[in-house]
């Protein structure tokens, strides 16, 4: 059990890590942050990460496939989604969806280098992160 400050702070020891975030994705809003921020503006990244988080968890497209009982989407503090992955010339975004024990719509923000980041093993460790994270 870890809390935002230690979960940001082991983010940022993965290769290429610039800046890592614990975002709301309903208000847009940084928990918590370390690091640089793409463009420089920690407030602005938070709220447009939170946009795109919030356009894929929303849309029934891109939920997960029902379960045994027919059911999709969120259930029990599970997001519909797990994460996120964007890519561009120079870098890798990874938006990681954390599961909570309430009503919760956070998620782990990792911005890596491409030349030094392993997107891989970024993505593994978010995960796990995710699961000691403790909100509350």
């Amino acid at each position: 059990m870890q809390g935002i400050d230690e979960c940001l702070l082991e983010a940022m020891r993965l290769p290429g890590a610039r800046g890592a975030a614990l975002v709301d994705w309903t208000s847009g809003l940084a928990l918590g942050a370390v690091g640089e921020s793409p463009g420089g503006d920690q407030e602005a990244a938070a709220a447009e990460a939170a946009e795109l988080a919030r356009l894929a968890a929303e849309q029934r497209a891109f939920a997960s496939g029902p379960d045994a009982t027919g059911a999709t989407g969120e259930q029990d503090g599970v997001p519909p989604v797990e994460d996120l992955i964007l890519s561009n010339r120079d870098s890798y975004h990874v938006l990681r969806f954390v599961a909570t024990s309430f009503d919760s719509s956070v998620f782990l923000h990792l911005w890596l280098t491409r030349a030094e980041g392993n997107l891989a093993l970024a993505r593994i460790r978010l995960g796990e992160m995710a699961g000691r994270l403790v909100l509350g």
